[in-house]
């Protein structure tokens, strides 16, 4: 009888899991739709270190993520930790959208111990340039190709699976 139950119940969390990741992958495709046609993501610019950022050298050997976030984002506090412990083992890049000034970002980002390269975006042009609509949105990029996006909470799982993914897509 106890076995019964157990794999009575194992069945509906699985279908419940199914369920959530065919919504999720919904969701991320309705909203990339608002992204521009192309699939090529080319950005040089200098973070708020004074580093040069080149996307394309970024993502040539691995991918990488491009976490473009808000200050003012409650999602984002969630999805940050997550963008954060990835950026150890990624090439990470966050795009600070409407969040204030150099110092301000530099500030919130010593507070909260956010330690990956970060560009501000103060009047979201770049977020603009690339209809960004939401924050948190994350793009994984390989080879200067975007692979995925994904809008809204996310989980560490989901951005691993996706990175795995990128890192085996064909050159196009």
């Amino acid at each position: 009888m106890k076995k019964k139950r157990l794999l009575r119940l194992g069945r509906e969390w699985l279908m419940i899991g199914l369920l959530l990741i065919v919504v999720s992958v919904a969701i991320d495709q309705w909203r990339s739709q608002q992204m521009p046609e192309r699939n090529e993501f080319s950005l040089q610019a200098v973070d708020l270190q004074g580093q040069s950022i080149d996307i394309q050298a970024m993502s040539a050997e691995k991918p990488m993520v491009i976490y473009f976030w808000a200050s003012w984002c409650n999602i984002c506090r969630f999805v940050t930790p997550t963008v954060n412990w990835l950026s150890q083992y990624y090439p990470t890049l966050g795009i600070a959208l409407s969040s204030g000034s150099d110092d301000q970002i530099r500030r919130y980002l010593a507070y909260h111990d956010i330690e990956f390269p970060q560009l501000n975006d103060p009047r979201s042009q770049i977020g603009q340039d690339w209809h960004i609509r939401y924050t948190p949105t994350i793009m994984i990029v390989h080879q200067g190709q975007i692979e995925f996006i994904t809008s809204g909470l996310t989980t560490p799982w989901g951005l691993l699976a996706r990175l795995w993914l990128a890192s085996y897509s064909l050159p196009t």
